[in-house]
């Protein structure tokens, strides 16, 4: 085992990552920029390093200075937590080459899964599903061509897109050429790469993801799904696990699918698995694979009873899976809530600024991963969630009625946050029966301005 872990990010997940390596006994390095100085990761870690100013791209982002950081305190592994360099295939070969151990999968298999064009092809070698598409291109013209041959309406995707960015749906012929000119556009200034691919669009989706973990002693196992379609922009604000919608019969279909694909390509570490599923619950389309862990991954650990942090390190080490995590069953039902500093009635308009008064929930069942408290200073640089809310319970009903207790008695004054709409959510009749999509928020926005 590893007797220290530098953690290559901020906010929440890095407080996450810290808390576990307590657990299991090695000391953890954290890195900040000069705005993240009094955050609460910054001060719980055993050792703390400045890495830059406060823009990402001159701290979070920095290879060189991570490395630097990591081979100044004596850092045995690197854990990425999600964002910034955790899926970038390049940093985990550095790590690699500097004898640092990257908390994740080896760079090859992030280099294939991280492309989505590539991984769109692997799993379709793979036998899994995927909705008809394109190859990559890059001019509008034959992509139009491509287009009609698919049939509107169609996807328009970046191949190095996430986040919801480079992605434009398109319903006819007439707005293609500006849409996919957008998308690239988008692509280029974010990622530096404007190649995109064409995929059929999948009317009124459900928007679901199996959670795999695997490690070097042949273990390749899934830990369940969650429905991660209560979105807006392509940004999720509200995920839970067990999907409401997934019969046995198609949760296994799409289980037995994702273990087939990472065992077949040698994964190792944990990663997501992330489909599109039909508005009948009936057919399942692979849409990409996140090599890392995700933002929603406690809804997981809570229905498991694992906890996935602490598998990531011990497969890192080259230790086994857990026994408990090996033989684990799904129990009750749980619902996150991701708060944002943002005014959900101002088209979501980030709300950085000093948190007043902070007073989380509790009592049975309720779970806050956070980062921040009261006298906290939100920095406008980064993306701005502020906490996860995630509630448990023995039934969706109660997980529901939770939910609904937690959030009203959620208290942050100073800012601005996304409570007020996702309580809006929990009580709506479709949220509690279970009947949304992923265009579901985008819909009920646009009823409430009529």
């Amino acid at each position: 085992m590893f007797k220290r872990v530098l953690v290559a990010n901020r906010g929440e997940i890095a407080l996450r990552i810290i808390r576990a390596c307590r657990e299991l006994d090695i000391e953890s390095v954290a890195v900040y920029s000069e705005a993240d100085v009094d955050s609460m990761h910054v001060q719980l870690a055993d050792h703390a390093v400045c890495i830059g100013p406060a823009s990402s791209k001159e701290s979070y982002l920095k290879m060189d200075r991570i490395i630097a950081a990591a081979e100044i305190t004596g850092a045995e592994a690197i854990h990425p937590g999600y964002g910034f360099l955790s899926e970038n295939a390049r940093f985990a070969e550095i790590c690699e080459s500097s004898g640092i151990t990257f908390i994740g999968p080896s760079a090859k298999v992030i280099s294939m899964m991280g492309d989505k064009a590539t991984a769109r092809a692997t799993a379709v070698a793979n036998g899994v599903p995927v909705t008809p598409g394109s190859e990559i291109m890059s001019d509008a013209e034959t992509a139009l061509a491509e287009a009609k041959s698919i049939g509107f309406p169609v996807m328009i995707k970046a191949t190095a897109g996430g986040g919801g960015r480079g992605m434009r749906p398109c319903f006819n012929a007439e707005d293609f050429i500006g849409l996919f000119q957008q998308a690239s556009n988008e692509a280029v200034a974010c990622f530096g790469n404007g190649d995109c691919y064409l995929e059929k669009l999948v009317l009124n989706p459900h928007h679901v993801e199996f959670q795999v973990i695997c490690d070097s002693h042949g273990h390749f196992i899934h830990l369940g799904e969650r429905d991660c379609s209560m979105q807006r922009r392509n940004q999720k604000i509200i995920e839970e696990c067990p999907s409401p919608l997934l019969t046995p019969e198609l949760r296994k279909r799409m289980g037995d699918a994702s273990v087939s694909l990472v065992r077949n390509i040698g994964y190792q570490n944990a990663g997501t698995i992330e489909y599109l599923v039909d508005e009948k619950g009936e057919n399942f389309y692979f849409m990409e694979m996140n090599t890392r862990i995700q933002v929603e991954h406690p809804v997981t650990e809570e229905v498991m009873g694992c906890e996935l942090i602490k598998e990531q390190i011990r497969v890192a080490a080259g230790e086994s899976l857990s026994h408990h995590v090996l033989e684990a069953t799904p129990r009750g039902h749980s619902i996150e809530c991701r708060i944002n500093a943002e005014d959900p009635y101002n088209n979501f308009a980030p709300s950085p600024g000093t948190i007043e008064l902070w007073y989380a929930p509790g009592g049975k069942g309720v779970r806050v991963d956070t980062h921040v408290y009261s006298g906290y200073t939100v920095p406008p640089h980064y993306d701005s969630m502020i906490a996860k809310l995630i509630v448990t319970a023995a039934t969706r009903e109660i997980a529901i009625a939770r939910m609904r207790r937690a959030l009203s008695e959620f208290t942050i004054r100073g800012i601005k946050t996304t409570i007020p709409f996702q309580l809006e959510i929990i009580n709506h009749p479709d949220f509690i029966n279970g009947h949304y999509d992923i265009g579901w928020v985008g819909r009920y926005l646009e009823e409430r301005k009529a």
